[in-house]
């Protein structure tokens, strides 16, 4: 990339793991309108189950994930029972017990709980859910809280998944970002993984960290390799201090400036696809060219969601926990992030949803445009708009706006195709941008666009 058009193009944009995106939810989507969702939904859909586990023993300053640090089981346990609670109070809205085919744990950290409760939630949600024999159960592992007997609870549970956060293992970034990790706290745990059966492992990365360099970045990269991984994820530090307050530990001087962050994003990617023979998927996720997400961004069958990039295509995902997210065909819903209001509504019997938002006609057939976009890095938009009975000349607006980036080389307009370069990889988020009706340029409450 060049420099001037990584200064040029230094924005803020959002993920686009939703459309509209978080920010444009409201409080008038609650718990009765979550309630009416649920049971409006199609006995025969198979859906998708998300656990947002709120609790971390340490808050690592980089942090942007909903969470609450606690170094007592106690509060967890509290939590457990309120999200149990949940779970079969959801299932009591539901037309009928609904098959489920995916399953993420997510946190917070997932690894605080004990092997006991994480075996007693995967019970539940059998007994609740007809869950799928081949369903991907997948688990967020911090390295550092995950000990033999819960990696063993894991596999005997049925995990097929398990995603290691490792960011960085530089000892002076760990530092930095407050998360010591030493190299072999984290292969002793994929070692357990191996010795237990989980067949899957991810590997998280971060790059724009503070102290980070680019060598040490690829250092870092080179390292994860080792373990085997089938996906690794290279995500882009999201400094918004304005918003995580624990991250204004992280001295801005710190930080790499936009031309060292564009490098290590670049090298970072150059060195997992070059080198190391991973697929790029998307921005920021690389899989085995075996893998299922290789195989499903090859057939453009790839999808995105809250999780990032997925092979999952259920229309529906039930979000659980404090500040848990779901899915509905009629919308987006957000349980209540501060964990005693929602232990206080499941309590009362009530849902836990505090905001959200309806889907139009209008907000659906974007959202396929921007999907498309984020995972082929193209859209044919006469193909798109036809499935919501429209046509690609409805854009006619929209493709005006990108011709700035079709100048600088950053995506290709061809009548109503656009493809977004390898040059502007980095950039598909501002070709997203585009299409969003809701954005406003320059919104402080998104990280930047790299």
């Amino acid at each position: 990339m060049r420099p001037d058009l990584a200064a040029k193009y230094d924005l803020r944009l959002p993920r686009y793991t939703s459309y509209p995106t978080a920010p444009h939810f409201h409080p008038g989507i609650g718990a009765e309108t979550y309630g009416r969702w649920l049971a409006e939904l199609d006995p025969a859909e198979e859906l998708s189950l998300y656990l947002h586990i709120a609790y971390c023993a340490e808050m690592c300053w980089f942090c942007g994930c909903h969470t609450k640090i606690t170094k007592r089981y106690t509060p967890v346990a509290a939590y457990m029972q309120a999200l149990h609670a949940e779970v079969g109070l959801v299932a009591r809205h539901l037309p009928a017990r609904m098959t489920a085919r995916h399953i993420h744990f997510g946190g917070g950290s997932p690894t605080i709980l004990s092997a006991e409760d994480f075996v007693r939630t995967i019970a539940l949600l059998r007994e609740s859910f007809a869950v799928k024999p081949e369903a991907e159960i997948a688990v967020e592992l911090d390295p550092r809280t995950a000990d033999e007997g819960y990696v063993e609870a894991m596999a005997t549970a049925g995990v097929t998944r398990a995603s290691i956060g490792v960011q960085d293992f530089d000892a002076k970034v760990q530092e930095a970002i407050n998360r010591i990790q030493p190299y072999e706290v984290t292969a002793q745990v994929i070692g357990w993984l191996k010795q237990y059966g989980v067949p899957e492992i991810n590997i998280d990365l971060i790059y724009g960290l503070p102290f980070q360099s680019v060598a040490g970045l690829i250092d870092t990269i080179d390292k994860a390799v080792e373990f085997g991984p089938k996906r690794i994820a290279l995500f882009g530090y999201a400094h918004v201090p304005w918003m995580k307050k624990h991250q204004r530990l992280i001295p801005d001087e710190a930080l790499p400036d936009t031309e060292t962050r564009w490098r290590q994003y670049e090298d970072g990617c150059r060195r997992l696809t070059e080198t190391h023979g991973y697929v790029q998927i998307g921005l920021d996720h690389f899989a085995a060219p075996d893998d299922p997400m290789a195989i499903a961004l090859k057939e453009r069958r790839l999808h995105r969601n809250f999780q990032g990039y997925t092979t999952d295509s259920a229309a529906t995902l039930i979000g659980f926990g404090a500040s848990g997210i779901g899915s509905l065909p009629q919308g987006y819903v957000a349980n209540v992030g501060e964990i005693h209001f929602y232990q206080e509504a499941i309590a009362e019997g009530r849902l836990a949803a505090s905001r959200g938002v309806a889907v139009s006609d209008d907000d659906r057939l974007r959202r396929a445009v921007i999907e498309r976009l984020m995972c082929d890095l193209a859209v044919d938009l006469d193909a798109v708009a036809a499935r919501f009975g429209g046509s690609g000349g409805q854009f006619a607006a929209e493709l005006d706006s990108l011709a700035p980036l079709v100048a600088d080389g950053l995506c290709t307009v061809d009548g109503h195709r656009i493809a977004v370069t390898e040059d502007g990889r980095t950039l598909v988020r501002a070709v997203c941008a585009a299409f969003d009706r809701y954005l406003t340029r320059g919104e402080q409450r998104h990280s930047k666009a790299v």
